[in-house]
This record gives C-alpha cells, structure tokens and sequence, in this order.
C-alpha cells in the first residue's frame, strides 16, 4: 500500500499544480485544465483517504472534512468557471477563487 500511497501523493501534487496553473493559462485550455485538474484532485484525495483507512492509520477526520469541503468548493467554483467560459461570459475570477482556495486546502494540509 505504501507504493500506491506515494503514487495518489504525487498525482494529488500534480493536480494541485495544475489547478494553480489553468487559472493563469490562456483560455479556453485554461478553463479546460483547470475543471478536470479539480475533478482529478478531489477523486485522488478521496482515494488517499481510502488508502490510509485501509492501513489503519489514525485520521483527523476533522480534517479530513474540512478539507473535502474545500475541495468540493474548488470543483464548484471551476466548473462555474468553466461553464461560464463556454457561453461567452467571463469566469476568471472564479478561475483565480479556485486557485486560491486550493492554495488554501495546501495549507490545511500542512498546517493542521
């Protein structure tokens, strides 16, 4: 499990990298890699959880729901953006609000 742990780590990381990078991306590949780096991110996650429930490591589920509510903040905010895009209307400042608290639920991370 801890080759599968490291692999989730990394692909959450990239993910993370992403969303950042597709709120500055040129549209409309911005709005597209910032959406699916979200949705990719929030599954990762959820399967990090997963992993670690299966090695009975002890979890701040606290945490852990703060950060999933976070995140869900995130997709939201990207698909609006994304969606808005799409007909022609202006989503870069949900785009730069995605990335942001993505930025944030780092800090989650890293500081609770």
């Amino acid at each position: 499990m801890s080759a599968l742990h490291t692999v989730l780590y990394i692909l959450h990381m990239i993910a993370m990298i992403a969303i950042v990078a597709g709120a500055v991306i040129p549209q409309p590949t911005g709005r597209q890699v910032l959406a699916w780096a979200a949705r990719v991110q929030l599954l990762v996650g959820l399967g990090l959880v997963a992993v670690l429930e299966m090695d009975g490591a002890s979890l701040n589920h606290g945490k852990i729901a703060v950060k999933l509510l976070v995140a869900l903040g995130v997709v939201a905010l990207a698909e609006i953006s994304n969606a808005r895009y799409k007909r022609g209307q202006d989503g870069s400042a949900l785009a730069y609000a995605a990335a942001g608290l993505t930025v944030v639920n780092a800090a989650i991370a890293f500081l609770w």
